[in-house]
């Protein structure tokens, strides 16, 4: 029998998660070696008394599942690579073009990636980069006194006009809303 040194999980998505799986697959008496967002490692492998379906069980439990499929995995590694380019685009305030990242990264077709995104998630790759650079803008806008000019130079969008479209398209709420809700957060805290 083919000893299991690694786990795919998937649903992990901060160092919260990571936590729980270590401390709820270490409670099933597992010593993992290393975790990251997408896989547990076992020293000397998963033992041999371990009930799969009781790991699957606790995982699901805390909204985490075992990947088993190649496609899933794929979605996870796209995932990572969108989040990856969007820090890089940020912290380097060049325009990053995601369908060559992506290809570049991941070794693959964009065509190829987008097609599986599309097939295994409720939206298109294109949808989902938008959605997560908007997500960007919206945390900038509640954290930060940057501008929307800045911010738009900051996330390659290629106006302040087409940030402000699509932010409103996404959110339902324009620049104001969320630099309002920064001040009153700030108002509240004082």
């Amino acid at each position: 029998m083919k000893t299991i040194n690694k786990l795919r999980i998937k649903g992990m998505v901060c160092a919260r998660c990571m936590t729980v799986v270590f401390d709820e697959l270490s409670l099933l008496g597992i010593e993992i070696d290393s975790i990251t967002l997408d896989e547990v490692s076992f020293i000397g492998g998963l033992p041999a008394n371990i009930d799969f379906h009781e790991v699957k069980s606790t995982l699901q439990k805390y909204g985490f599942d075992l990947l088993s499929d190649k496609k899933e995995a794929l979605i996870i590694l796209i995932k990572l690579a969108v989040a990856q380019a969007i820090v890089k685009q940020f912290e380097s305030k060049n325009t990053i073009l995601f369908s060559v990242f992506l290809s570049r990264e991941l070794n693959m077709d964009y065509p190829m990636l987008s097609s599986v995104f599309s097939e295994h998630e409720e939206m298109t790759l294109e949808k989902y980069i938008i959605t997560q650079r908007i997500l960007k803008v919206k945390d900038l806008l509640l954290t930060t006194d940057k501008s929307l000019t800045v911010i738009s130079d900051e996330l390659g969008f290629s106006s302040v006009s087409h940030l402000s479209r699509q932010l409103k398209s996404y959110t339902g709420f324009d620049t104001y809303h969320f630099k309002n809700l920064r001040k009153n957060s700030a108002i509240s805290q004082s």
